[in-house]
């Protein structure tokens, strides 16, 4: 099977900057933009706000860190399903594809292309104002949707003609985003006309929250509520499930190691490089909501978009809504295509092993796994119309962390079992930085488990489901579906 990945994807294609631009590229969608306003709302104080955004940059940086041992040491294609094939065997591997391919990759495809619909949205009124295309009670289909399956389709096209098509749209749209954050962030100093840090910062450690909803479940704003003890770390919790989505995907440079020139080098640099620059930008970022918004206008931003409300600020109403509409629009393109760019890779392995439809294994004449790329695409587009995915992806933070959890634990474990593989690059601070992660992940898990089981369960549910497809599939005779 090696020769096949020989054939024309693995021509090295992807240098370290291009890893690194892929890191950021898929971290960076539409989540940084949006999520603050919930997390506000579970703690009410400028300090908690921080407080939650450094945990989710260690947690981050502590899992690329740990990611880079084992991304040294299986240097191809497949990233994060080969690490847990190798070191927990096939089963646990293809639980980890099986949820990448049902819902993390491609639900996060759908909802982050549905993103880019809605702001474009903003900039072109007729798309909101329009008629749904079919309705039937809750459910309709929108030309939102449509037009974020015309991304999804149009990025995917565009990938199946080779690595380097995708590399220069993605480098060309992360460097947009990452400009445009650092504008967002001086201007956002330097043109503020009134200052809320001090206001935000006076509550000190003391935690609110403000989650009261009526019968159709419309937040009521009704008054915020002192929290102590446990359910501070409750809040902690479900707060931490929007920063921790919007900081997960980093690990699709590891899908794609079959591509990248020096990868027992380049991914680990491109992980640690892209995810300390993103928590550093999504830090700053908070900070000028918190020093642009008062507490209200971040908790309550209407449809939760901090990131306009706090634009509007520094622009004035009219500028500010397009320039964030417009950097919303771009951050969310580049993002979907890293996402794009990356996941068909790992169904391919998966392929390889007998694990995937057997048509995701060929590369075509520009050596990428077309057909990969495409069941990919189609599925994503299958969960922009079925409405559902953003339900989905709340409930997944808990799977992603869970998976990253046991790939970080498989560090420490096969450091006991074989000390004596080869290791062209070991774990910086070993085993501090991998049980940090393991640490903050597991009371991130328990915590939720506990407090907002509506976040776990249904995740959970989906992943154990692939436990029957498994054994079907390894009951065919040739072990391929």
């Amino acid at each position: 099977m090696e020769n096949l990945q020989e054939k024309g994807s693995t021509k090295r294609k992807l240098g370290l900057f291009d890893a690194a631009m892929l890191v950021m590229g898929s971290m960076i969608g539409s989540g940084i933009f949006i999520v603050s306003a919930d997390i506000m709302r579970n703690l009410g104080s400028g300090y908690w706000l921080i407080v939650v955004w450094v945990i989710t940059g260690v947690m981050t940086v502590a899992a690329a860190i740990s990611y880079g041992e084992l991304s040294a040491m299986f240097p191809k294609a497949g990233g994060q399903y080969t690490y847990l094939k190798e070191i927990f065997g096939k089963m646990m591997g293809f639980l980890y594809g099986w949820g990448l391919f049902t819902v993390i990759q491609t639900g996060t495809i759908a909802a982050v292309a549905v993103a880019f619909g809605k702001f474009t949205a903003y900039l072109i009124p007729a798309l909101n104002d329009a008629a749904p295309i079919f309705q039937s009670g809750g459910y309709k289909i929108t030309w939102i949707q449509i037009l974020a399956i015309g991304v999804i389709l149009l990025l995917t096209y565009i990938n199946t003609k080779g690595v380097e098509s995708g590399k220069i749209l993605q480098n060309i749209f992360t460097g947009s985003k990452i400009v445009a954050l650092i504008g967002l962030i001086i201007l956002g100093f330097l043109l503020v006309k009134s200052n809320f840090w001090s206001e935000n910062m006076s509550f000190g450690w003391d935690a609110f929250n403000n989650l009261k909803t009526d019968s159709a479940g419309n937040l009521t704003k009704s008054g915020w509520e002192s929290i102590s003890g446990m359910t501070i770390m409750g809040g902690i919790a479900a707060a931490m499930v929007g920063s921790v989505f919007s900081s997960v995907a980093w690990e699709n440079v590891t899908f794609v190691s079959g591509e990248i020139e020096n990868p027992k080098k380049n991914v680990v640099r491109s992980m640690v490089l892209g995810t300390s620059a993103v928590m550093i930008l999504y830090l700053l970022v908070n900070f000028i909501y918190l020093n642009t918004l008062g507490r209200d206008s971040i908790a309550f931003a209407a449809n939760d978009r901090v990131a306009v409300a706090a634009s509007e600020q520094i622009f004035g109403s009219g500028i500010g809504t397009i320039v964030m509409a417009v950097l919303v629009m771009v951050s969310t393109f580049g993002c979907v295509n890293g996402i794009v760019l990356a996941g068909a890779r790992v169904f391919q392995t998966m392929a390889q092993d007998g694990m995937f439809f057997k048509a995701a294994l060929e590369n075509n004449k520009n050596g990428v796994p077309e057909k990969s790329l495409w069941m990919q695409g189609i599925w994503a587009s299958v969960l922009c119309l079925s409405g559902q995915y953003g339900n989905l992806l709340d409930m997944i933070s808990f799977v992603i962390v869970l998976f990253y959890m046991i790939t970080v634990f498989g560090v420490i474990y096969l450091r006991l079992k074989q000390p004596h593989l080869e290791r062209p690059y070991k774990t910086w601070l070993y085993p501090i930085t991998p049980i940090v992660y393991l640490l903050i992940g597991a009371a991130f898990c328990i915590l939720l488990l506990i407090y907002k089981q509506q976040y776990t369960w249904p995740g959970l549910i989906i992943v154990l489901l692939g436990v029957p497809v498994y054994f079907f599939i390894n009951r065919t005779k040739e072990g391929s579906v």
